[in-house]
């Protein structure tokens, strides 16, 4: 990525411009790009609109941003709403707030604190989360790690060490009548899997720990099969 001749370009207030090649781009206020912007740094402070597929090597919103097409970056952080209209390929994502990513998403690390949406599958090398999330395709991960707030759903879960616990808190132990803590799976498979307050067809793995809370229909492990007795499993099978 060439900069040395590269602007900057910043929108104070309500205003709006075109997209182009940039060195750091900065929206305060209201600010919409029309059109793909490229560039190093990339900033929304307030409610940002780009009309087009992002490219930076840093991006952070704060606030409301929006992106029309793609997201490609580095590092990618939002404190806030975002939401981005197709695929999003980040090195390393964190995400305090709410966001939605319509296409698919690719990532080393994701972190999540919040609400999160993918409409189609879920890539990463790990993947924490403290939210509730739906992800429409596959969840993908070498690590997982999922501490339930709220309801979240996933077609299918894959990795190698695959945990779920329960988040505990005061406001969840208030309000437990109105909010279902639970994950939601079609088939969840790895190699060490320890799961509660999950509800699946299948779980399949080498090392499987079924914790409390749980409804599996079919448990298939190699290895090592724990029940907790809180737990419901219709079937199990050592392969």
């Amino acid at each position: 990525m060439e900069t040395e001749n590269r602007g900057d370009l910043t929108i104070n207030g309500f205003g709006a411009s075109n997209g182009g090649a940039f060195n750091r781009v900065v929206l305060n206020g209201k600010g919409t790009v029309n059109s793909d912007i490229d560039c190093v740094d990339f900033e929304c402070n307030g409610t940002g609109f780009v009309n087009g597929s992002l490219h930076s090597k840093t991006a952070r919103i704060s606030g409301n941003g929006k992106v029309a097409g793609n997201v490609e970056s580095q590092f990618l952080s939002i404190e806030g709403r975002g939401k981005i209209e197709k695929n999003a390929v980040v090195k390393k994502l964190k995400i305090s707030g709410s966001v939605t990513v319509n296409g698919s998403l690719k990532s080393e690390e994701i972190k999540v604190r919040g609400r999160f949406t993918v409409g189609e599958d879920c890539e990463a090398e790990v993947f924490k989360s403290e939210c509730q999330f739906t992800i429409g395709g596959l969840l993908n991960a070498d690590q997982i790690d999922v501490k339930i707030y709220g309801e979240c759903k996933a077609e299918e879960i894959g990795g190698q060490t695959i945990t779920v616990k329960q988040k505990t808190s005061f406001f969840g132990t208030i309000f437990k009548p109105f909010f279902q803590n639970i994950l939601e799976a079609d088939l969840i498979e790895g190699d060490h899997i320890e799961i509660e307050n999950t509800k699946a067809k299948i779980v399949r793995g080498n090392h499987v720990k079924i914790g409390p809370n749980c409804t599996i229909g079919l448990v298939e492990y190699t290895d090592t099969f724990h029940r907790d007795k809180k737990a419901i499993v219709t079937d199990s099978k050592k392969l």
